[in-house]
């Protein structure tokens, strides 16, 4: 049966380019489908940030009527103006186990990005690198946390023999409640009371001063991140979509800021992993029952992802990091949790990868960006 790989332009594709992989996934516990009213958010070029400055062009991949694959052609040029680079990005790239396929795909998103200009492409990034990120290579025996992604093995073994080779690697450290070193937690608190006596506090993030907060995580966050590999400020209304998508979210007593005379130098969030939640919701749908499931039940996970630590330079290496996981830790016990997820950690950032170990966290996940020229 012939392939044909066709553009997406109808809401009627849209959203049969959001729902492939349910289909791809229908068999497999570990499969999490991601919230459809946030994917379809993604594609409305009226309401999501990405599009005031950036564009993509979706594909699908049929034989005869059967969807058999997808993958997005993604113009970033603020990742080019801010790194000095001319690169095009995928992401959303999905296919059945079938190399031709794949190929396909991938042959038209290059296609479509070398028509504008661009020399190489990485991802996959969805969109960009200030989202999810990544191809899973190891780390295959249970659910991805919240916000992070997931595939099939088979992913890896085809899109390295279309020629794609390693970009970076991100990981995932799992740092369990009851096997943490307590000897970290115990220099933790002797940290705390010395930096508190040079001015640097750490308090709970407040969601009753929420615009506030979010100015000074902003601030913080452009500057404790830029760089890191990959970076690209978020522009204003990215970061309030963002802030405001989390709010629903964040609970404050894993939430924390790091403040000297005031300035914020760093902060941590962490928010409960509701992929315990909706890995039971059909093909990600929240409408009529399962909005009120999550948010009923929106405490009850055992996990939390630490999904953000960052701290400026000139407070690096004083123990605020390590402040951080402690105080995730001794909430995670009082909650009677089962530990907490640190992701992603970038392979080469060295300090926060020696925070989390010296916690006794294990390396259990590694995600990986792809690259390769047009």
């Amino acid at each position: 049966m012939d392939l044909k790989i066709n553009a997406v332009q109808t809401k009627k594709e849209i959203k049969q380019f959001i729902d492939f992989p349910h289909a791809l996934y229908a068999n497999d516990p570990h499969y999490v489908p991601e919230l459809f009213i946030a994917q379809k958010e993604m594609h409305d070029r009226k309401k999501y940030p990405f599009y005031e400055y950036g564009d993509l062009q979706c594909f699908l991949a049929y034989k005869g009527d059967q969807i058999v694959g997808r993958i997005a052609a993604i113009k970033n040029p603020r990742y080019n103006e801010y790194h000095n680079s001319n690169v095009g990005f995928f992401g959303f790239f999905d296919f059945e186990n079938d190399i031709t396929i794949a190929k396909a795909l991938l042959d038209k998103a290059k296609d479509w990005l070398k028509s504008e200009g661009y020399e190489r492409i990485i991802g996959p990034t969805n969109f960009t690198t200030n989202e999810t990120a990544g191809f899973l290579v190891d780390g295959y025996n249970e659910p991805a946390k919240i916000m992070m992604t997931y595939n099939k093995p088979y992913y890896i073994d085809i899109v390295q023999k279309l020629g794609l080779t390693k970009e970076m690697d991100l990981f995932a450290y799992m740092i369990p409640t009851q096997s943490v070193s307590d000897k970290s937690i115990k220099l933790s608190k002797l940290l705390e009371e010395r930096l508190a006596k040079n001015g640097i506090k750490i308090r709970n993030i407040s969601p009753k001063n929420f615009k506030a907060e979010v100015e000074k995580l902003k601030k913080v966050y452009n500057a404790a991140w830029e760089k890191n590999w990959g970076f690209v400020p978020f522009t204003d209304n990215e970061f309030k979509h963002i802030a405001e998508g989390l709010k629903l979210m964040v609970d404050e007593d894993f939430a924390y800021m790091a403040e000297h005379n005031g300035e914020p130098v760093g902060f941590s969030i962490s928010i409960p992993d509701v992929n315990e939640i909706t890995i039971n919701f059909k093909k990600g749908r929240l409408l009529p029952f399962n909005i009120f499931k999550l948010l009923l039940n929106k405490r009850k996970p055992k996990c939390v992802r630490i999904m953000a630590t960052g701290v400026v330079d000139g407070y690096r290496k004083k123990g605020i990091e390590a402040i951080f996981f402690a105080k995730n830790i001794l909430e995670a016990r009082k909650r009677n949790l089962k530990g907490g997820e640190a992701s992603w950690i970038l392979e080469n950032n060295v300090d926060m990868v020696q925070a989390a170990e010296k916690l006794n966290g294990k390396k259990y996940k590694t995600y990986r960006l792809y690259q390769m020229p047009m």
